[in-house]
């Protein structure tokens, strides 16, 4: 894949999900958003209330789709009904890129609705990146696949994360959804340092980001979505700017949702770490 990713900042900018607290706010107001990510599945449906409210955002804002079923990871063929449905949002939209999660969720067609961890294996990774790069040629668009929260390990793993990443988006030639908290909140699960993950992935492939609030539990951090981003992951946000320069952005606030207002002043915070990147020649760590 020849894309320059950076070039997507320029046209997308902040931007914040797409939520249904939020529909009327939206639609009445229209506020200064630069774009919304919506969750691919609840808008791939035959008509009916999501696909007159998506026409409708449409009129005035640009829309990314965002997966949580794709499962790259999981040993099952692809669902070819699926790509056929996100094909013709993707063509909706008209978005340049699409994303979903480096993750399983599927057994012999049974679905567990949830985004699980894989075990960091070259045979998991190949197969991993085979239905990336499968997907990808059919929806014929750049694919950006996002690195999960997790809060367990394989005993079977023999790769770290950032190996396992960068060997499936290398090997399928695809694009990284960076998600600098769930970095940040694995980095302290399960006890590695996030700028090592930085050092060792191919950040040229980053096409977005995600950014979000987590909660501290006793003995571990929760991707909760549910808070303000903490202090900690904005630094890392800002390291992640330092090293190979801005990208979309995307704040994540999926819980205890509060006004619109609040949820994009905190998605606008991304700006001074944008404002203070300076050089021309950014370092973007392995190409």
């Amino acid at each position: 894949m020849s894309l320059k990713f950076s070039k997507f900042f320029e046209a997308y900018g902040i931007g914040i999900g797409l939520r249904i607290p939020h529909y009327q706010h939206i639609l009445e107001k229209k506020p200064g958003v630069s774009w919304f990510e919506i969750i691919s599945e609840n808008f791939m449906g035959n008509g009916g209330k999501p696909e007159i409210l998506l026409d409708k955002i449409l009129e005035s804002y640009k829309v990314v789709p965002h997966g949580v079923g794709l499962y790259f990871g999981s040993v099952d063929p692809l669902d070819r009904e699926h790509l056929k449905r996100l094909k013709k949002l993707v063509q909706k939209t008209k978005t340049p890129w699409v994303s979903d999660h480096l993750a399983w969720g599927s057994v012999d067609g049974t679905y567990v609705h949830d985004l699980l961890p894989m075990p960091y294996t070259l045979a998991a990774a190949k197969l991993t990146a085979q239905k990336i790069k499968e997907a990808q040629d059919f929806l014929e668009v750049p694919i950006g696949v996002e690195n999960i929260s997790s809060y367990a390990q394989y005993r079977s793993s023999k790769m770290t994360e950032w190996e396992f990443l960068t060997e499936v988006v290398e090997t399928a030639d695809c694009g990284i959804l960076l998600d600098v908290n769930n970095l940040y909140v694995n980095s302290q699960n399960h006890g590695f340092n996030p700028l090592a993950y930085l050092d060792h992935i191919p950040l040229k492939r980053v096409i977005q980001f995600h950014i979000a609030g987590h909660s501290r539990l006793p003995k571990y951090l929760l991707d909760t979505h549910d808070q303000p981003v903490s202090s900690a992951v904005w630094d890392l946000y800002g390291e992640v700017i330092r090293r190979c320069g801005p990208r979309p952005t995307l704040l994540e606030w999926d819980d205890a949702i509060p006004s619109f207002e609040e949820v994009y002043q905190e998605a606008l915070k991304a700006k001074a770490f944008i404002d203070a990147y300076q050089s021309t020649e950014p370092r973007c760590g392995k190409s």
